[in-house]
């Protein structure tokens, strides 16, 4: 049951951040000074993942050119001695084995991950949304992706990052409910996507962070189109829960969700305060700026 590949779906045409993502994909948007995606990838790297396929669709070859070499940009910073500049640039690109494929049609998540088949093979993988931040609280310091491996090695199942969400939220996100058979983890009996609140199971949503066995190809192969007419990844694993078991880890941590303007700059300046080198300056301002205002 080892994980050694993961998958990142980022096709999405980001409408909720337009006209910044005409022709940018939302993945690419900074977080200080940092895209989300590479975050992400920061992840899998972290919890032990090199080997990487992105799912992505159009106007999203800025991603690639990313995690590329760029040989003139390195030579700039070389004669100019911008080493540490340099230095950083060349960590991108030597971060992980990144492949990339092209989502033809935007056909839903179920559909992106799809997409993956060929690359996964026989083998349990990682399956991160490239536009979600997790913050973890363990003591170790373990990603959440690397937990969830832990999890799907130990159980020999498919496993899932949960985190608790009001009750008036449960409409946004794919839910799940179950049993908690250990602090923190649960052996999943239901899995609903995006219910009505009075139909909802539980108040914990899907965080964007999964561990997959590879049949879970079998059952998006049969999956047809749901909520929005698209394929859902959420009832292709409904019907693959009812058949073989999952699991779910309330994760300690956080979620940083970008999909919405507010919660982007929110996500911004807490990763800001955090730096050594903007964090003093910015909170200075956010004092005086709050003081002016009031």
């Amino acid at each position: 049951m080892t994980v050694r590949k993961a998958i990142i779906p980022a096709a999405g045409f980001g409408t909720r951040f337009l006209p910044a993502t005409k022709s940018q994909p939302k993945e690419m948007l900074p977080i200080v000074d940092t895209p989300v995606i590479q975050y992400v990838v920061k992840e899998c790297v972290e919890s032990g993942i090199t080997d990487i396929l992105m799912v992505i669709g159009k106007s999203k070859r800025a991603i690639e050119e990313h995690f590329d070499r760029n040989f003139e940009l390195e030579s700039e910073l070389r004669e100019k001695n911008k080493t540490e500049l340099l230095a950083q640039i060349q960590e991108i690109s030597d971060m992980a084995h990144i492949h990339f494929v092209w989502q033809k049609e935007l056909n839903g998540l179920g559909d992106a991950v799809r997409y993956g088949r060929s690359f996964v093979g026989n083998e349990p993988f990682a399956l991160l949304l490239g536009d979600t931040l997790l913050g973890t609280n363990d003591d170790l310091g373990r990603p959440i992706t690397r937990q969830l491996i832990e999890i799907c090695e130990r159980f020999g199942s498919s496993v899932v990052a949960l985190e608790s969400v009001p009750l008036d939220k449960v409409e946004r996100y794919g839910i799940g409910g179950g049993e908690e058979i250990e602090p923190g983890i649960l052996r999943l009996d239901q899995l609903v996507e995006k219910p009505r609140r009075e139909e909802a199971p539980s108040n914990l949503a899907i965080a964007g962070r999964y561990v997959f066995t590879p049949e879970i190809f079998d059952y998006l192969a049969d999956t047809q189109p749901g909520k929005n007419g698209e394929i859902q990844l959420t009832d292709a694993m409904a019907r693959m829960l009812a058949d073989r078991g999952m699991h779910g880890l309330r994760f300690d941590g956080k979620r940083y969700d970008i999909g919405n303007k507010l919660d982007f700059l929110k996500t911004n300046i807490e990763f800001a305060l955090r730096r050594e080198d903007v964090g003093p300056g910015l909170r200075k301002f956010l004092k005086e700026i709050v003081a002016e205002m009031d």
